[in-house]
Order: C-alpha cells, then structure tokens, then sequence
C-alpha cells in the first residue's frame, strides 16, 4: 500500500475515527493491526521477517535493562547488532559483495561460478529486498541502544513497544523516529482538537502535491536525460539534469515526509520535521541539518558521535541525545566523518556509486570545517549568498552518482562538468532546461514567503486568507488531476 493510492486514503478514513472514540487498548491494537495491514498489502511473506527482528529487540532491550553485569549487557547488546545488520547484510547486501568477490577472483585467474538456491521464489544471490528494512531497523536499534545506555527503560508492554517500531505511516520510508519521543505519544491520546485533522489535511494535500504534480511529472525528463550516453551531453545538459533529479528526488521524499507527518497529525501525534528548505542551505553542514533531518541525527548520535570517541549523552533540555568533545575525540572526529558518511551512502544502496555519494559529501563537509575559520571573515552578504551557491552546486552535483545507472557513467558526467569546452550544446528536450530554471525559482519564491511572508500574515488576515484559499485550491484541483499510483516513492528502495 503506498501514500499516493485511494486505498490508503480508505484505511485512513476508518483508522482515524477508530482512534479518536477507542479507548487506550483496543486503541493499541488497532495500530498494530492497521500497521501489519498496511506492510502485508506490499507482501505479507515479509511479515515474518518484520515481528522476528521487532520480538528479539523486545527480548534484548528487556534483558540489558533487567542485567547490572556490564559484559552480559554489552554481549546482549552484539547480539542486537549483529542480528539487525546481519538482516541488512543478507538482503541488501548479499547479492552486491557476491558479484564483486566473483569480480575479484575472475581478475585473478579464477573462473568461479555459484549455484544459489532460492528463497521466497528468488535466487539467493537475487533476494528480494524487504520493504523498509534500512527503516525499521534503526528504530529497533536506537531502541536498544538508549535501553543500554540507560536513558530510557525498556518497555514491558509489546504491543505498545511494537506500535513504535511498526507505526504505519512512517513504517516504510520513516521520519526515523526514537523510542522517547514517540512511544508516550501512542501510549496517551491527546484530547481531540479540531485543528489536528485540518492541519493533518493541509499536510497530506501539500505532500501529495509535490510527489504526483511534481515529482512524477518531472521523472520522465530525468529518465530520458540519464538514458543518454554520456558523450551525447554536454556540461549544461549535466548540470540541468543533475538540478533536475535533485528537484524530483527532494518532491519526492519530502512529499512522503509531509504526508506521513500529516496523517500522524490526524490522530494528534507530531512527528520531527524530515526537510527544511535543503537547497537554501548556505554550507554543506547546513544541508545536512536540513535534507533527511531524521536520518543525519540518527547516524549522528549512533554513530558519528560513538566512533568520534565523544561521550554521548541525553539532553534533557531538549529530549534528544549530544555529545562532549574531548582530546580523543577531536582526535578521531576526521576518521569518524569520514567512516559515518561511508556507511550512510551504502545505506542508501548497495552499489559503489552510492559509497561514492557519501564520501563526495564527506570530503565537503570536511573542506567546510577545515576553512570555516577564514570563511567566517568574509562580508556576512557574501557568506550567505556565496555560501548558498557553492552549497547548492555541490548538493546538486552529488546527485549525479546517487541517479546514474553505473559509476563510469557518473565519472564521464563529472568529467564534462569540468571541461570548459562542453558548454557550447544542448541535447536535452528544449523545455527541459525551462522548467528546471523554473523550478529553481519557485523554490526561492516558497522560501521567501514561508520565511518571510507568512510570519506577518497574522497581522493582516483579511487579506492573507484568500490567498491561502486560492493556493489550497489549486493545490486540490491538482492532485485530482495527477492522483494516481503511477510510481513507487524513491526511497522505498532503500
């Protein structure tokens, strides 16, 4: 069952009510069952697979909160490790390290072939891989992390524990959530209040406006420019189709977000914002507080801040997790940006292009840390614009490996980028260079009136309320027209 789909909005429309008259129980297992049946209309084999990895982290979590012998703790919680990346490993993983040790072992004289048998109808070199599992794994993992370093307790109750893990509408492509945040949440109904379902609407709407009015319609232009041979662009067509996919991939997954956070919103449940405004981002540090919001602070907390060597702890203050630098820690915090990066682009897919992704992120972020100290001397005009410029090139150009089909092909792109003689022909579709110009300047003109425009909209109400009128209006009109299952949202492969 995916967002963009008359079906989901049917499930909505019984769910919602039910959870607003139901009382605290019943309430519980009408999540746990709506989420099963929302996970089960993709395929229901993987069902499986889903409550084994959600009841061992129940299990452990319950153990290492139960144990005072710090080795039992820390081996209860290996085995949480290793059973959650061995799951990745094996689905997402599995088929990618066989090709390329095969590719290895033919390099050196080695004709070696692998007969697989198959599992689920699959090859198992082949494997299907489970619907949201890169998700659902971090939520059970940072469950059991903040179980063992003690900032939160384990809960006792399983189908409260498996509502967080499998909450439907971030089931499949998140926000990441974390246990504190959102357990109490389910746990205790707000008192109903009108503006949750409009707000949780105007979400939904916005959201499915920019996944079917704008990232389906811009996909087949980016499918037909990636299609091309290399030789067959010049350094404007990459440059514009690299602004291109950035546009349909940011639509796309912040279409998700929205809807997601919106339908949360209907039974009064907030979710962390996911995006803000990625592309206004004046350094690429800043991108990254702003593009999969939920994805950077998980890899932060559990990983970048563990790694660095800092000691990370609970901020109470604002309920999320931070870290204390010390002399070690500065002294591995290069090694452990690069190492976080690393991991957070084969995240992304099991392919080098998408490790390559990573590490082009990587090596700005650190370029941006090691001369931040001059930068900051600059003319502070000159800091914000030349800082956006810069930011949104470099985010844009990053895309060109995360969408080209094969590494090769991402390097030719690259290459063309930087020969000055490729900057006299065009081979896309005419009007493809318009619109994304185009849409490069909507964005702009959105930042402006969110950040500038609507914070003095309730001085004068009476004339900001038809303008808002006439925009849902659009907005409405417009998701009639597209709204259809065409695609699958991007990252549901991941």
């Amino acid at each position: 069952m995916i967002f963009n789909s008359v079906t989901y909005f049917l499930l909505l429309a019984i769910v919602v009510p039910l959870w607003w008259v139901l009382p605290r129980r019943p309430r519980l297992w009408l999540v746990f069952a709506t989420s099963l049946t929302f996970y089960g209309f993709w395929r229901w084999e993987f069902l499986a697979l889903l409550m084994a990895n959600t009841g061992l982290d129940y299990v452990l979590a319950l153990l290492i909160h139960n144990s005072d012998d710090q080795r039992r703790r820390k081996l209860l919680l290996c085995i949480s490790l290793t059973s959650n990346f061995g799951a990745l490993m094996f689905f997402k993983y599995l088929s990618f390290l066989n090709s390329n040790a095969l590719s290895l072992l033919q390099l050196m004289g080695f004709d070696v072939r692998i007969e697989w048998p198959t599992i689920f109808g699959a090859s198992l070199g082949d494997i299907i891989l489970p619907l949201g599992i890169s998700f659902y794994v971090f939520h059970t993992l940072s469950y059991v992390i903040d179980v063992y370093r003690r900032f939160i307790p384990a809960q006792r109750d399983f189908i409260l524990y498996t509502d967080y893990v499998l909450f439907f509408p971030q089931l499949v492509a998140g926000p990441i959530l974390r246990a504190a945040e959102v357990m109490p949440k389910i746990s205790q109904r707000k008192p109903f209040r009108l503006d949750y379902i409009s707000d949780g609407v105007q979400r939904i709407l916005f959201g499915l406006f920019l996944k079917v009015c704008l990232a389906d319609q811009i996909a087949p232009l980016v499918d037909s420019g990636f299609d091309q041979s290399v030789a067959a662009l010049s350094a404007l067509d990459v440059w514009t189709l690299a602004f291109l996919f950035g546009f349909q991939i940011y639509f796309d997954f912040a279409g998700y977000s929205h809807i997601a956070i919106g339908s949360a919103k209907l039974m009064g449940i907030q979710f962390p914002e996911n995006f803000n405004y990625p592309y206004m981002a004046t350094s690429p540090r800043d991108f990254w507080r702003r593009w999969h919001i939920s994805l950077s602070s998980w890899i932060r907390d559990y990983l970048y801040l563990p790694l660095s060597g800092a000691k990370v702890m609970m901020d109470h203050s604002t309920g999320g997790l931070a870290g204390a630098a010390g002399a070690e820690h500065t002294e591995r915090r290069d090694f452990a940006l690069f190492a976080s990066w690393a991991i957070m682009g084969l995240w992304h897919g099991a392919a080098w292009r998408f490790l390559v992704w990573g590490l082009w992120h990587a090596a700005f972020v650190f370029l941006y840390r090691t001369t931040k100290p001059t930068f900051t001397k600059l003319p502070a005009g000159v800091q914000s614009i030349g800082g956006w410029m810069l930011t949104l090139a470099i985010a844009m150009l990053g895309w060109i490996p995360f969408r080209a089909s094969t590494l090769s092909i991402a390097f030719g792109m690259w290459v063309k980028v930087i020969d000055p003689r490729q900057y006299f022909a065009m081979g896309l579709f005419e009007n493809t260079y318009l619109i994304t110009a185009l849409l490069m300047a909507l964005m702009v003109a959105a930042y402006f009136v969110e950040t500038r425009l609507a914070p003095r909209s309730s001085e004068r109400p009476i004339l900001w309320l038809p303008v808002q009128s006439v925009a849902y209006a659009f907005l409405i009109a417009a998701v009639f027209v597209y709204l259809q299952p065409i695609r699958q949202f991007i990252y549901f492969q991941f």
